[in-house]
């Protein structure tokens, strides 16, 4: 049965898309099946794949239209694309019985058919990151070393932390890795030495250091391995896959 991942930070700009389509793309090289679901109505994930305009989106399916209909991407690598019209979703399942609880009655049919379902949340805390954290089994956090990485992480934590009594009791953080890292500036390792402290052991050891090509690479429609294979950002994301591997 395959293993339900939420990259999570309702802070904008830490890299959280560019991460999902990456470290979903890393596991494929490694002979993963791998489910990327975009769960934000900017549909940047879809978008950064090459999917434009998909006929079945999750937001069709979230409203039970239709089940989850995956686009395969390359061999073994799928995405449940997104469209605008989900920032609508949260109003219209607003009465709905139950209404945490959809994606995951969604993703249970699918489970056994991927080694790893990863999910681009949005960048709030309302319904549908709700439906993301109940769904998983896991959240990971992408975090910008910079001074104010930490700024608001609490009331995620907090929220997290209210899905696991509620919701999802086997809900765990999977751990932390830092985005935009700059090993020759002094604040950056200076932030991830206080983000290790405060995680007590949960960071990744892998940074996803400062690249250009991972810039790039949503402009074309590629991932980054199909994109530039030889770039510091195929290196980290491969890196930080096998530590996702390992942690098993």
């Amino acid at each position: 049965m395959g293993k339900v991942i939420t990259i999570s930070n309702h802070k904008g700009g830490v890299g959280k898309t560019t991460s999902t389509v990456n470290i979903g793309a890393a596991l494929n090289q490694q002979k993963k099946r791998i489910l990327l679901i975009d769960l934000d109505p900017q549909a940047n994930l879809s978008q950064s794949l090459g999917v434009i305009e998909p006929e079945k989106t999750i937001y069709g399916s979230i409203r039970g239209a239709y089940p989850l209909t995956p686009v395969e991407i390359v061999k073994g690598l799928d995405v449940v694309p997104s469209t605008l019209d989900l920032s609508g979703a949260e109003i219209e399942l607003s009465g709905e019985a139950g209404r945490e609880y959809i994606l995951k009655e969604l993703i249970d049919p699918l489970r056994d058919k991927y080694d790893y379902i990863l999910i681009d949340s949005p960048p709030s805390l309302g319904l549908l990151t709700l439906n993301a954290f109940t769904a998983s089994d896991e959240v990971i956090l992408p975090l910008q070393a910079q001074f104010l990485a930490m700024q608001g992480l609490s009331k995620l934590l907090e929220v997290i932390e209210k899905i696991q009594k509620r919701l999802n009791k086997n809900l765990k953080i999977g751990g932390v890795f830092i985005t935009q890292f700059d090993g020759r500036k002094v604040l950056n390792r200076n932030v991830f030495e206080t983000i290790n402290e405060h995680f007590n052991g949960a960071v990744f050891n892998t940074k996803i250091r400062d690249n250009i090509a991972l810039a790039e690479a949503p402009a074309v429609g590629q991932d980054i391995f199909r994109y530039n294979p030889k770039s510091n950002g195929a290196e980290d994301y491969m890196a930080l896959s096998k530590e996702i591997l390992n942690k098993k």
